[in-house]
């Protein structure tokens, strides 16, 4: 844990477990580190990525959290579920992480391997999932090795992941928020708390 918190902190790229697939890390604070994430994945740097931090307290000095976007963190953090919000003026996630957009992609995952090693980074990580693009995201640590083992740095093996699908993406931007991506959250929880998405 302290070698892979010290490669990501280096501007290393490390895949780790979280409860819905294996994602790729790397310091969303430093352009250098996440330039090396689009190029492993061969993903366009247009498409933003999320950032992963502890918990609510964390995520809060990165964005700005309306009413429902905060009853939606309290229910559902950590777990599966992704807010994108109004980027706050404390934030330290890069521009290019937000792919230049005034928002940002927040999760706290609820797996003990990606909690540990964020606290030991201690800055957000940002995270998608660590395949190539257009690939299926992968639920082991070989399903990472098989895609990426020539193009990362390390992977904290945690065995399968639980969930097996991403994280659910809800906006809560300018009015009510708007379900961009389903996932590991049902959508009628979320509609349960801030009303139909």
């Amino acid at each position: 844990m302290a070698e892979a918190a010290r490669l990501i902190r280096s501007g290393g790229l490390v895949a780790f477990a979280t409860e819905t697939v294996y994602g790729l890390g790397a310091d969303a604070t430093s352009p250098e580190a996440v330039a090396k994430i689009y190029a492993a994945k061969g993903r366009p740097s247009f498409n933003p990525l999320i950032a992963h931090v502890t918990g609510l307290d964390a995520a809060e000095r990165q964005g700005r959290f309306s009413p429902d976007a905060i009853r939606l963190a309290q229910a559902f953090w950590p777990g599966p579920l992704t807010l994108v919000v109004p980027v706050a003026d404390s934030a330290s996630v890069c521009e290019l992480a937000r792919a230049g957009l005034p928002t940002v992609a927040l999760r706290a995952p609820a797996h003990p391997v990606a909690q540990a090693l964020l606290a030991e980074v201690g800055r957000p990580v940002a995270a998608p999932s660590a395949n190539r693009s257009g690939r299926v995201s992968p639920v082991t640590a070989d399903h990472v090795l098989e895609d990426l083992a020539d193009r990362i740095d390390a992977v904290l093996d945690a065995g399968p992941t639980d969930v097996g699908l991403e994280s659910t993406i809800v906006a809560c931007l300018d009015g009510p928020p708007v379900l961009l991506r389903p996932g590991g959250v049902a959508r009628g929880r979320i509609e349960a708390l801030v009303g139909p998405l």
